[in-house]
């Protein structure tokens, strides 16, 4: 690899506040915030608005939709053309 054309790579503090959840993950995100974790070290902290901890797809919280509807009317709409010629 060259030298000094990597970004740097730390470990960084990221805060769903939406959920009031913290999670420690390695990035290469620079930020100007620092918190102090856990361990009693001070790592580099950012926010954001949704995370796995609060969207609907991993929570299960995800709504199903109704694509038998769908379906249906097009069904009803185009009927089964394979058949006629």
């Amino acid at each position: 690899m060259k030298a000094d054309i990597h970004p740097e790579y730390q470990t960084v503090i990221f805060h769903d506040t939406s959920v009031d959840e913290y999670f420690m993950t390695r990035s290469t995100l620079k930020t100007s915030q620092t918190i102090e974790w856990k361990d009693g070290k001070t790592y580099p902290y950012c926010t954001v608005d949704t995370s796995s901890a609060s969207h609907p797809f991993y929570t299960g919280q995800q709504k199903i939709l109704d694509t038998g509807g769908r379906v249906d009317r097009f069904n009803k709409r185009f009927g089964n053309r394979s058949t006629k010629k």
